[in-house]
């Protein structure tokens, strides 16, 4: 098997937690409108968390983005 080949792969697998960022990011702002139409009131509260959520979450995004770039070009 040849090196850049074993790259592909490897930054291929390295890229199969976006999928499930996507389904968590989804997640949490189907979370959110519902709160919110449930309890309009509360949006001030549950908006700073459903931020936080997208926030951490995007972060896992970045991780498997930088790692399957350092596999790639490293």
């Amino acid at each position: 098997m040849d090196v850049a080949a074993a790259k592909a792969i490897g930054a291929g697998i390295a890229v199969i937690a976006l999928a499930g960022v996507g389904i968590g990011i989804g997640n949490i702002f189907s979370s959110l409108v519902s709160s919110v139409a449930r309890n309009p009131s509360a949006r001030d509260q549950v908006f700073g968390l459903g931020i936080l959520g997208f926030a951490l979450t995007e972060a896992v995004a970045l991780f498997a983005l930088l790692i399957a770039f350092l596999i790639l070009f490293a």
